[in-house]
């Protein structure tokens, strides 16, 4: 693993317009590893259930996974791609993101103040404390609202969420999935029973609202077409789409 010498990678994922990539070059979140620390040839970063692949193509960074059942692999080119579908074989699925361009003044206040409104007086908006937190970490459809911070301090201390509440239960919410210097990436989820009432929508405009508020760049990536309307209501803009693979299980070879 990369211990301090995070700047010896940075020319090999120069070319990525990633915020979790840059929070693990920044020493905020995630971490790091290399084919020889010194004068890196290939790379991988780790940030919470993302891992990013750079340089030449290793076998052994693709085998890195930390013990976890599940991620979400990034190649950077089709070498890396094609090495990665011969590790894992049928223990991977191909999937389409979608990046979202990173602008800092395309948003409107007044909109996104009118976006917050919430369908009646028996949902109320919070921004998470401790409580919430632990809420949200006890429920498999929000702990990504929190679980890439090791701890409340942390997340108090680095990370920013809103929360909206239906008779004090938690209904939906938008936090910071991971921070960088100077921004946070966004992380939406609505529990199943309460789509499509507008509370994704409420709840990130609020934390848009509030990152615009302390000096932050609210970031987003879509996993689907339908985080991409979403981003779009909000006002920001489509980049590009790109490759990626949920990786889960045991790796197995193909011969």
């Amino acid at each position: 693993m990369i211990g301090r010498n995070l700047e010896q990678l940075q020319p090999l994922f120069a070319s990525w317009d990633e915020t979790m990539i840059w929070s693990c070059l920044q020493g905020c979140m995630g971490q790091a590893w290399a084919d020889n620390a010194a004068a890196p040839h290939s790379a991988q970063i780790l940030s919470a259930d993302f891992c990013f692949f750079a340089g030449e193509p290793n076998a052994e960074l693709l085998r890195n996974r930390q013990g976890k059942e599940f991620l979400i692999f990034i190649p950077q080119n089709d070498a890396w791609a094609a090495l990665l579908e011969s590790i894992y074989a049928n223990h991977c699925k191909r999937v389409t993101r979608y990046a979202i361009r990173k602008e800092a003044d395309v948003f409107d206040r007044e909109r996104l103040r009118q976006l917050t409104a919430l369908p009646d007086d028996a949902y109320r908006m919070q921004m998470i404390d401790e409580t919430l937190y632990r809420q949200a970490l006890s429920q498999e459809w929000s702990r990504d609202w929190c679980s890439a911070f090791a701890n409340w301090e942390e997340y108090r201390t680095h990370g920013l969420g809103v929360a909206a509440l239906y008779k004090d239960q938690l209904a939906a919410g938008a936090s910071s999935y991971l921070y960088y210097r100077g921004g946070i990436e966004i992380q939406v989820n609505t529990a199943a029973s309460f789509r499509k009432r507008g509370l994704a929508a409420a709840c990130s405009a609020r934390l848009i609202l509030e990152c615009l508020d302390r000096g932050l760049y609210p970031s987003w990536d879509a996993q689907n077409l339908m985080s991409v309307g979403l981003a779009e209501k909000l006002g920001y803009h489509f980049s590009h789409s790109y490759r990626a693979y949920e990786v889960y299980g045991e790796e197995i070879t193909a011969t």
